[in-house]
């Protein structure tokens, strides 16, 4: 799928969120390996699964 050298890490693998943006927007891209990545760090995988925000805030620091 991914035409990138190199490679894109899969939507599976724990740095997803390292693929090439191919398309974005003020709140959210879509990654080459067809993850969309959410503002707030929220994720929905190719396969439905949604990731939950994960950004360090203020108040978790």
């Amino acid at each position: 799928m991914c035409q990138h050298k190199p490679t894109c890490p899969s939507a599976e693998a724990a740095d997803r969120e390292a693929a090439v943006v191919v398309a974005a927007h003020p709140e959210q891209g879509w990654l080459c390996n067809g993850v969309l990545l959410f503002e707030d760090t929220g994720e929905i995988l190719p396969n439905g699964k949604i990731v939950a925000p994960h950004r360090l805030t203020s108040a978790a620091a």
